[in-house]
């Protein structure tokens, strides 16, 4: 490539340093900027002249077109309309100087019109001409095979009359580009509109829509265009019916907001045309969509359903509201699909039972000691003869301290509490999530209060079969130390394979039914109290927000608090049941006996001894578990998992809002292109721009 430039090109290098650095000045890139910058330019710049690394245009559309793009609707290699424009010295390579410029004019609020500007600003006057606009556009437009006539009233009024024609500086330019949208469609329905009947063919129908706007529709909504013939008697297509389809579009993200806050108000997650116009009534105060743009809208979404009628879930709308949205494959085996599926789901009940316990585990080490002073505090019984030996829990900490060997005596028994634990809080947590899945309406997302509460309650049901051998074990040797002191310095010590054996596989199992008691309660407040703190008080979910690890943290242990505080009767009378019984103590035959017993020799309030210790342990502990198992099933997810419509449209709006905000400027200006033809960038702009070179204008530049 030469080092020489022509005096047009010198001409157009020197007007658009002048314009890079109006906006270097007005807008000043900040120290980590520059190294950020710096840092991507590098990543990227493989192109190297002179000793000199630069971007070509494959490495400047790596460096700066959305993450997430996906170019599935814009096309990659329309990015280089954007490349261009960065290109000052037009010699097909971007400096890391003209980087700087560029990504610090992405900085500006209006970024995506100012880089729109510069594509049709050829010869970068800083104004536009109506030669310029009309080569710019004529070049971009003409594989359409529709035609655009320049020579029109609605022209005019932006540039003047022939020989009486005005430039367009930067805000005029931006009204007109916006407008030019419906002008292009008015003209391309009167173009297919021959007879003047006032209708066209669903195919030329669906012509024009491709061309004004096939890079904000998805394939599926592409192809059923001519549809909308079906919506009224006879085959033709309206010109009201085509400009009520351009408002869907052009009000798209209204329409999207109306129809998330209608499906958030329903009860079902579902709504209805009816539920849509109201919605659309009460949250805008100017706009309003009319009975034939909601039909339409229902129209898309139904697949040709029955229509208005219809009751659609949020995932009903994405192929319309989503433009690369795919639908989701089909199986051929049916057969093959249903034992795939049983697989599937037993793997992934595995993977999750797995993380459930290794969560487990290190909720229950965190609060071992605190659950050996509420034992101890359970087991206490005032009518013993004598004084209590433990007032309250700190004296209860002091005295395990001192009397029992200090720091370990606190994790006496914690082994097999932490081998148990693994599969009790597996059990719980897979058994929980596997049944609210079972009952979650996999359209809309939701569930029912009811099932929300049969979920825990069948999770704490199904975890007793683990827990009772595990808790009455830990108990005894959690009483060990008491036990020992009691029978004087011979005292021989026991251990839990000792315990086991003792007990046998039907002791194990001694206050089973206190045991069921407490944890189908317990479950079905925490974790409907759980679901529901996430949910509503930390928006988990909304607008594609997901919950930090403190977030997690403080609704586990909120919600651990009321659940764990009404289900102590059931636990005090478990933990008496399962205690090795010493001389004058009172025997208890069962749950019921043992809540009558305690009431009338100790009053109503021994059923709550240990309440607050309960708490203190439960809260912390089952917000350590449950936090570390949502991190772990973030950071880890099951590899195989399917993707239920309800969780697609939460990924589509975690992806959408996770774009670095100047690539998001970036795509923006060329969506602002592509309103005047999908086809925008993808033809010969070197021959536009020739074109423009070589008028009058330019020359005299």
């Amino acid at each position: 490539m030469s080092d020489s430039q022509s005096p047009i090109a010198s001409r157009l290098s020197s007007t658009v340093q002048k314009t890079a650095g109006a906006i270097s000045s007005a807008v000043q890139p900040a120290e980590n900027e520059l190294a950020r910058w710096r840092k991507t330019f590098d990543k990227f710049a493989t192109v190297e002249v002179d000793g000199k690394k630069y971007l070509g245009p494959t490495q400047f559309i790596d460096a700066i077109a959305p993450i997430e793009e996906g170019f599935s609707r814009i096309k990659r290699e329309q990015y280089s309309v954007l490349f261009r424009v960065a290109d000052s010295s037009r010699r097909g390579l971007v400096s890391f100087e003209d980087f700087v410029v560029f990504e610090t004019l992405l900085k500006r609020p209006d970024a995506d019109y100012q880089l729109a500007f510069q594509v049709f600003d050829v010869d970068a006057s800083g104004t536009i001409d109506f030669d310029e606009f009309k080569a710019v556009l004529s070049a971009n437009t003409a594989a359409s095979g529709i035609p655009f006539d320049f020579d029109t009233a609605w022209m005019k009024l932006y540039v003047g009359k022939r020989g009486g024609r005005h430039v367009l500086g930067y805000s005029e330019f931006t009204q007109m580009i916006k407008g030019y949208q419906g002008e292009r469609l008015r003209q391309a329905f009167h173009f297919f509109d021959q007879d003047g009947d006032g209708y066209i063919d669903p195919t030329e129908f669906q012509k024009i829509i491709v061309e004004v706007a096939g890079h904000k529709l998805s394939d599926s909504v592409l192809e059923r265009l001519p549809t909308l013939t079906t919506m009224n008697p006879g085959r033709k297509i309206s010109y009201a019916e085509v400009i009520a389809f351009h408002n869907i579009i052009r009000e798209m993200d209204a329409v999207e907001r109306i129809i998330t806050h209608a499906v958030r108000k329903s009860k079902d997650g579902r709504i209805d045309v009816t539920d849509f116009l109201n919605e659309a009534a009460n949250s805008m105060r100017y706009v309003t969509f009319t009975p034939m743009e909601a039909n339409i809208i229902w129209h898309f979404a139904s697949r040709g359903g029955p229509g208005a009628s219809q009751r659609l879930a949020l995932s009903d709308f994405q192929a319309l509201l989503d433009a690369k949205w795919q639908p989701p494959a089909a199986s051929t085996a049916p057969e093959k699909a249903v034992s795939q599926g049983f697989l599937g789901e037993l793997a992934q009940s595995t993977y999750n039972f797995i993380q459930g316990g290794i969560a487990g585990g290190i909720g229950a080490y965190v609060v071992y000691p605190i659950d050996l002073v509420k034992t101890r505090l359970q087991n206490q019984r005032s009518t013993v003869v004598g004084e209590v030996l433990y007032r309250n829990a700190w004296d209860c900490i002091k005295k395990v301290y001192a009397n029992e060997g200090g720091v370990r005596a606190f994790y006496r028994g914690v082994m097999p509490q932490l081998v148990g634990v693994a599969p009790e809080k597996a059990i719980k947590l897979t058994v929980n999530e596997l049944v609210r899945k079972k009952a979650t309406d996999p359209e809309t997302g939701r569930i029912s209060l009811l099932m929300e509460v049969v979920a825990g309650g069948t999770a704490g049901g199904c975890q007793v079969v683990v827990t009772n051998p595990l808790e009455i074990t830990k108990i005894r040797l959690q009483m060990a130390g008491e036990l020992a002191r009691a029978e004087g310095p011979g005292a021989v010590q026991r251990g839990a394979i000792h315990i086991v054996k003792q007990l046998g596989l039907v002791g194990l199992y001694k206050g089973a039914t206190a045991c069921f008691c407490r944890d189908v309660p317990f479950s079905m407040i925490y974790f409907t109290a759980y679901a529901h703190m996430k949910k509503d008080v930390f928006n988990e979910g909304k607008r594609g927000k997901s919950l930090s690890f403190g977030e997690l943290l403080i609704a586990a242990g909120i919600s651990g608090m009321p659940a764990a505080y009404l289900t102590t009767p059931f636990d005090v009378v478990k933990t008496r049941l399962q205690t090795q019984a010493r001389a004058g103590e009172t025997v208890y035959k069962g749950v019921a006996d043992g809540l009558r017993k305690i009431s009338i020799e100790e009053g109503p309030k021994a059923l709550f001894k240990g309440g607050i210790a309960r708490v203190i342990r439960s809260s912390p502990q089952f917000a350590t578990t449950l936090a570390v198992y949502e991190m772990l099933h973030k950071h880890f997810p099951y590899p195989f998992a399917d993707v239920t419509p309800a969780a697609a449209v939460q990924q589509a709006r975690a992806v959408r809002h996770s774009n670095d905000i100047s690539r998001i400027r970036a795509r923006n200006a060329l969506r602002i292109l592509l309103d005047c033809s999908s086809r925008f960038g993808m033809v010969d702009q070197q021959a536009a721009a020739q074109g423009v070179k070589a008028l009058p204008k330019v020359l005299r530049s």
